[in-house]
C-alpha cells in the first residue's frame, strides 16, 4: 500500500505544524521547518507525547 501524505484539508497542514512547533517549544526541542533528522527518538517521541497530551486536554475541557 502506497502511502500518501496529503492533506485532505490543506489548512489542517499548517495548523498542525504550528501546533507541533508549540508542543516542541513547550518540551524544549529545536523543532525546525522540513527534515528534523538530527533528533533524537526521545525528542521526537517527547514532541508527539506533549501534542497528544494537548489534545486529550481540549478534549476533556469540551466534555465539560
Amino acid at each position: 500500500m502506497k502511502s500518501n501524505n496529503n492533506a485532505v484539508i490543506p489548512e489542517a497542514r499548517e495548523a498542525l505544524d504550528k501546533f507541533k512547533m508549540e508542543a516542541a517549544s513547550e518540551v524544549g526541542v529545536d523543532l525546525k521547518q522540513g527534515y528534523n533528522g538530527h533528533l533524537t527518538s526521545r525528542e521526537a517521541g517527547s514532541v508527539g507525547g506533549q501534542m497528544v497530551k494537548k489534545m486529550i486536554e481540549e478534549y476533556e475541557r469540551n466534555m465539560k
